[in-house]
């Protein structure tokens, strides 16, 4: 088992619900290719857009809904903060997960979060588990609560 996964899983336990981890057939990099594969409505899956806060320098995750898109500006306006675009090397030494595997939660350095207030509309979503074809069902009002996220508007 990857680090990555091992870091989620506990982290899931940590917060006081064991959540079986799924391993897909194919790859679940995108939100499509993730809700294809577990057979669930596109929103239902819980992307982590990591950006990096130009002041702070820290990560900013945005808990996005999988059909909708982070809208820069917006984001910009939640954060309190500047924000640009984080790339591959530096989600993976702020997170210690690699594209396309980012979990909510198991970080290596805990971001700054806020939460889609979509995918509050689902029963259940999935999110990724640290790697690029597992992932976990969650009750996104515990995932909203185990993040510590901030529930905003910053979608287009």
């Amino acid at each position: 088992m990857s680090k990555s996964r091992k870091r989620v899983e506990a982290a899931l336990t940590a917060a006081g619900m064991p959540i079986e981890v799924l391993e897909m057939q194919g790859e679940t990099r995108t939100a499509q290719q993730a809700a294809d594969q577990v057979g669930c409505h596109l929103d239902q899956i819980a992307k982590s857009i990591i950006f990096k806060g130009t002041k702070c320098g820290a990560a900013v995750l945005f808990l996005t809904a999988g059909g909708n898109q982070v809208d820069a500006e917006l984001a910009a306006k939640v954060s309190g903060e500047s924000l640009e675009r984080a790339d591959a090397s530096f989600v993976r030494a702020m997170t210690g997960f690699a594209i396309g595997g980012v979990s909510p939660v198991g970080h290596l350095n805990p971001p700054h979060c806020y939460f889609d207030p979509r995918l509050a509309d689902f029963d259940l979503v999935y999110a990724a588990a640290g790697t690029p074809r597992h992932l976990f069902a969650v009750d996104p009002r515990f995932l909203l609560q185990i993040t510590g996220a901030k529930s905003a508007q910053f979608c287009r």
